[in-house]
């Protein structure tokens, strides 16, 4: 397994991985967790069964039971400007952010094996709060090719080409409560 750290050769991982230390500055991320603690967060919902994790979707959401998007609520003001920073370091025009989701994680708690719909095409995380370890996995004949990126607090990674549709992404249990906000685009019809 190919460790991702701060000097690391980004392509060492997946193609089309992108990550970025210290994002934004320590008084920022103070405030978006703050924004993000407030929001009537729900736990995730995945048809019949509940995620440990507790979001907030804007611009649109995935309904599961549905099995298509739906629109939600509008993106906040107060993620405008990040989305705007994000958007510039991706080299996206502005308004390319489509949808937002706001997670929080507590102790214990993270995310399996998945893919992103593909009604999205870029991914963007903002990891807040505390680091985790974002996994990667593809098959490679009969065993599977993997990479760990450790997500450091303030950063931003994007997922686009070969790692947003050729890998699967997970969290393994976070250590401490872990906030982020993903960014995504949309695939164009």
């Amino acid at each position: 397994m190919t460790q991702l750290g701060l000097f690391s050769d980004p392509q060492a991982g997946p193609v089309g991985l992108r990550y970025a230390d210290d994002f934004i500055e320590r008084a920022a991320e103070q405030e978006l967790i703050g924004r993000i603690a407030a929001l009537p967060l729900q736990r995730f919902q995945f048809g019949a069964f509940e995620g440990n994790r507790r979001v907030a979707s804007f611009g649109y959401r995935y309904d599961y039971t549905l099995q298509r998007l739906a629109e939600a609520e509008p993106i906040p003001d107060w993620v405008r400007p990040v989305a705007q920073q994000v958007e510039a370091w991706a080299g996206l025009l502005e308004g390319s952010v489509r949808q937002v989701l706001c997670t929080e994680y507590e102790a214990g708690v993270g995310i399996g094996w998945h893919r992103d719909k593909p009604h999205f095409d870029k991914v963007l995380g903002l990891s807040l709060g505390s680091p985790c370890n974002f996994r990667f996995r593809r098959r490679k004949g009969e065993t599977w090719e993997r990479h760990t990126l450790e997500a450091l607090p303030r950063s931003l990674y994007m997922m686009d080409g070969e790692a947003r549709s050729g890998w699967e992404h997970s969290i393994p249990p976070v250590e401490a409560r872990r906030y982020s906000i993903t960014f995504r685009t949309m695939k164009r019809a």
